[in-house]
């Protein structure tokens, strides 16, 4: 897979995302559109109240893949720039855990490759979000980190077993 273009910005990282500077970093006098995603901390889930989040990752695979995601919007969309940030750690109610910025001469291919870029990455980059209630808390729509390999392999064999046994 060829680089990621060096006028793209990448951030994976546990200070506070900085959107209008991914946006003065993608725009360039030859754009005619600017498209962005800020995905917050909102303060509810499925009914609940929501304290607040904590993102996890496997972060050098999660940045090679955030870096893939961009080299594949370059090959499959018309646009300039991109640019994209992720949170990590303990985020509060209306702070930014994603933000992805992409510039391009015409706005359908800006809003095309920013839909690509969050359904991508919400697809294929291991970072996982734990929700925080007053009751406890869950990991988020079954992101689980990956377990163990001995908790994979005892899990399956479990699996197994329970499949394997006749009807009473």
């Amino acid at each position: 897979m060829p680089p990621t273009p060096s006028n793209d910005l990448i951030q994976l990282g546990r200070d506070p995302i900085a959107a209008a500077v991914l946006v003065r970093h993608v725009r360039t006098d030859s754009d005619g559109a600017i498209v962005t995603f800020d995905g917050c901390v909102r303060d509810n889930s499925h009914g609940r109240r929501t304290l607040y989040l904590d993102y996890e990752s496997y972060e050098s695979m999660a940045l090679t893949k955030l870096k893939e995601i961009a080299t594949d919007i370059h090959a499959k969309f018309a646009i300039d720039r991109v640019a994209i940030a992720h949170r990590l750690g303990r985020l509060d109610i209306g702070e930014t855990s994603v933000f992805i910025a992409v510039s391009a001469p015409h706005r359908a291919a800006a809003f095309d490759a920013c839909r690509f870029a969050i359904d991508t990455l919400k697809r294929t980059v291991p970072i996982w979000k734990k929700e925080y209630f007053a009751d406890g808390a869950v990991w988020s729509d079954g992101e689980l980190p990956p377990p163990p390999p001995d908790a994979a392999a005892a899990s399956a064999a479990t699996s197994a077993t329970r499949i394997s046994k006749p009807a009473s």
